[in-house]
């Protein structure tokens, strides 16, 4: 007992670093037609990175993004009628991302189209130890979730890569891959 009170203040901030998906989204698999779930701890972001080549720049970046991550885990569920999950059942997962360190740096809603994008921060000494991104449409509910250190830059790269969706840079602007695939 004189040991288990150390050992479970040393754990504490580990796993407030992490949020939890809540078990009540696996049953939405049922109702999709479409289901991507990505769990990648940190031994298997190491294992997978090593099947991406040095010397095609795109992935040898991915490579040493990879590195300072501690878990990517993606949850997206595309169904083919509207309203077959709940705002509610995102709610648990919005609790967590109100703890502290965790910032929400962006909201989108429309109203019109039925689309919400929020991104959340989770920081620690002036770094980025965690981002969670939840886009929800009436069709579609995805959820994103990165552990570890990466900087603000790195996460546009990212995307496309491990299960992680594809980031749009805005309206109107393209990145160099989009244009070249353009061709």
């Amino acid at each position: 007992m004189k040991f288990a009170i150390p050992v479970m203040l040393a754990v504490l901030p580990l796993a407030a670093q992490e949020i939890k998906i809540p078990a009540g989204l696996d049953k939405l698999a049922a109702k999709a037609t479409e289901v991507v779930d990505v769990s990648l701890d940190g031994a298997l972001l190491q294992l997978a990175s090593r099947f991406l080549s040095e010397k095609d720049p795109d992935e040898a970046n991915v490579k040493r993004l990879v590195g300072g991550l501690k878990g990517i885990y993606v949850k997206s569920y595309e169904f083919d009628a509207r309203d077959q999950y709940k705002d509610s059942d995102v709610d648990e997962l919005r609790a967590q991302l109100r703890a502290p360190g965790w910032s929400r740096i962006v909201s989108a809603r429309s109203k019109r189209a039925g689309d919400n994008s929020e991104i959340f921060l989770k920081t620690d000494g002036g770094q980025i130890t965690g981002l969670t991104i939840i886009v929800t449409d009436p069709k579609e509910l995805t959820i994103v979730n990165i552990v570890g250190n990466i900087r603000p830059e790195d996460i546009r790269d990212l995307g496309g890569h491990m299960g992680i969706p594809k980031i749009d840079i805005g309206p109107g602007r393209k990145d160099k891959k989009d244009k070249e695939d353009e061709k």
